[in-house]
């Protein structure tokens, strides 16, 4: 079965505002909020809006004092992790704009371009917290890191043979596929990352570049549970896909993205990070997978890890922002929205 997709088009007079449906339907293309065809697209959009934030915010003056005083494995394993994200958001910024082309409903093409233009400031954030820190030459070499390490091109290529298979072949299929990458990159691969800048913080070191990493942290969950609806949602109206070869899919590709999410983990912290245990973090990449696994409706990978192993992550993750920044930073004028919990201390 291969259903390929039509794009949206720029403007259909024939069409009603409200599309008739998520993929391959008829919409006007006219943005009207008020009407729309999924009644959760103006909450997300809301929550999106509510996130707002830029690099420029977050003084990195205390971080460039720190930073030489961090150990040389601390330094290394920071600058990794920085060049790692900055490629991820990169692809995904990408992937975003190629994935709104397909959406019929303007609202959720709308929230697309949100999405894209909210990785555009993760990505500068990564030169923000570079060029506070490192010369030029230093910068470079982080951002061509993946093109060398080999763990990370296998990672990256995991990723982008999923989204170039829907790129290639715009199908239903396809597509469905290529948003359990996504769900993988921004709600897996970003993990032990985001755990080592936490552990940092903990231990009050580099808390400004921490404190971006909280807001990056917090707009990845938007969306993945973004993408997640859509999934859903292109699965309630095309039910022919919805099959247990789906389902075993997911299952499969999140185990292989389990494996080398764990194998960069132990090539950023293994044993060299002090107070930061190996197998906590194996077990918090698991957790995570069974959490998003079974948002997509599959079933828990690691029925074993029953909860969180680095609870403390909460503390750093789950902050509110509305009322003051990371730690101590600032107070904010605007409202941060509350988001899903990212540790789920149970399932």
């Amino acid at each position: 079965m291969t259903t390929l997709l039509k794009k949206r088009r720029l403007m259909d007079p024939e069409a009603p505002n409200q599309s008739t449906g998520i993929v391959n339907g008829k919409s006007s293309n006219v943005l009207n909020w008020d009407d729309t065809r999924f009644p959760w697209a103006y909450n997300r959009y809301k929550s999106m809006l509510a996130n707002f934030w830029t690099p420029f915010e977050i003084n990195m003056q205390s971080d460039r004092k720190q930073f030489p005083q961090l150990t040389a494995e601390e330094q290394e394993s920071f600058l990794k992790i920085i060049g790692l994200l900055a490629l991820l958001d990169s692809i995904q910024t990408d992937y975003a704009g190629k994935a709104a082309d397909y959406l019929t409903d303007s609202s959720l093409s709308a929230l697309m371009v949100v999405l894209a233009f909210q990785e555009v400031v993760h990505n500068q954030s990564y030169s923000y917290v570079l060029s506070s820190l490192v010369d030029k030459a230093e910068q470079d070499r982080v951002f061509d890191f993946w093109k060398t390490e080999p763990t990370l091109r296998q990672r990256n290529d995991f990723v982008v043979s999923g989204y170039q298979a829907f790129v290639e072949q715009p199908t239903i299929e396809h597509f469905l596929k290529s948003i359990v990458y996504d769900v993988i990159l921004e709600g897996l691969f970003f993990y032990s990352g985001f755990a080592f800048f936490y552990h940092l913080a903990r231990n009050q070191k580099m808390v400004s570049t921490s404190t971006m990493i909280n807001y990056i942290n917090r707009d990845e969950q938007i969306h993945v549970g973004l993408f997640v609806s859509i999934f859903k949602e292109v699965l309630k109206e095309n039910p022919a896909y919805d099959t247990v070869e789906l389902y075993q899919f997911i299952e499969t590709t999140f185990k292989k993205a389990v494996e080398l999410e764990i194998e960069w983990a132990n090539t950023i912290i293994g044993s060299h990070i002090s107070g930061l245990s190996i197998q906590d973090v194996s077990d918090y990449i698991k957790f995570t997978a069974n959490t998003r696994c079974q948002q997509l409706g599959a079933q828990k990978l690691y029925p074993e890890i029953t909860h969180n192993p680095m609870r403390w992550i909460k503390a750093y993750a789950e902050v509110d922002l509305g009322k003051s920044d990371f730690f101590e930073q600032k107070s904010r004028q605007y409202t941060k929205a509350n988001q899903i919990d990212n540790g789920f201390d149970e399932l």
